[in-house]
């Protein structure tokens, strides 16, 4: 059966500047049985209500700007599975969620650039499951309980995010081995109570864990990790690094 992850998807250039990311991503992915599809919950779609991407063939969204040309130039052109996207609709409404499916929604960079780097032939189908942020933790790890069994069908699961996220406060220029003290003692709550299993701890991170509010201003790029979490069993680091300074870039793996 098949993990699900979370992973620190990092600036858009990491497409084109994998870093230590890319080999760790890749390494990942050789380990694990080749999935049958993969859904990912992305930090870069905020939506109100809970949408599931339905299109057969999603375009690549350049979802930012002030980048290179050659990183506008990188297309990941996997398919859609529609099938697919009624069952996780059909999932996350038999626990009582309201969905609906979104048959124009493109991939946007949080699913994208990781999967450009773990999968890079762009040959297995990708969906994604918006992120309601306003309805924050708790929701994100329900509807990682709902989606959990696709694991034993060979889907594989990703939230995709950052484990720490304050881009007022990255220093451009920083080699890997400068990481700023706030931002590593955030990671380490995280971790140590992702190793204890303590949901409520976690799901109250913005009070209990500390400098929370200035590892994440605001926490869409948090979020993905709780749904990783509920969608899985027990948690390993597959990877760990800063980057900027303050930009985490851990891999996490539940299962």
């Amino acid at each position: 059966m098949l993990p699900s992850l979370f992973i620190s998807h990092g600036s858009p250039m990491l497409a084109l500047q994998p870093g230590a990311s890319g080999p760790a991503l890749a390494r990942l992915a050789a380990e694990l049985p080749r999935p049958k599809a993969i859904v990912v919950v992305s930090a870069h779609w905020e939506s109100q209500g809970l949408l599931v991407s339905g299109s057969p063939a999603p375009e690549t969204w350049h979802d930012f700007g002030g980048f290179p040309a050659e990183l506008f130039a990188v297309q990941y052109p996997a398919p859609g599975q529609p099938q697919l996207a009624v069952q996780i609709v059909n999932l996350l409404q038999k626990d009582g969620l309201d969905v609906m499916v979104d048959t124009k929604r493109p991939f946007d960079h949080g699913a994208w650039v990781p999967l450009s780097l773990m999968y890079p032939d762009a040959n297995i189908p990708v969906l994604q499951v918006s992120l309601p942020t306003r309805l924050g933790p708790a929701l994100q790890t329900r509807v990682g309980h709902a989606l959990a069994g696709l694991r034993e069908q060979g889907v594989l699961l990703i939230g995709s995010g950052s484990i720490t996220h304050n881009l007022g406060e990255l220093d451009w220029h920083a080699g890997p081995e400068s990481i700023q003290l706030w931002a590593r003692d955030f990671r380490d709550w995280v971790v140590e109570k992702l190793a204890a299993g303590d949901e409520a701890a976690l799901h109250d991170y913005r009070r209990q864990a500390p400098n929370a509010v200035r590892s994440h201003p605001s926490d869409e790029h948090l979020l993905p990790l709780y749904f990783a979490r509920g969608a899985g069993g027990q948690f390993s680091i597959a990877h760990q690094g800063f980057t900027m300074g303050a930009l985490g870039m851990d891999i996490y793996r539940f299962g």
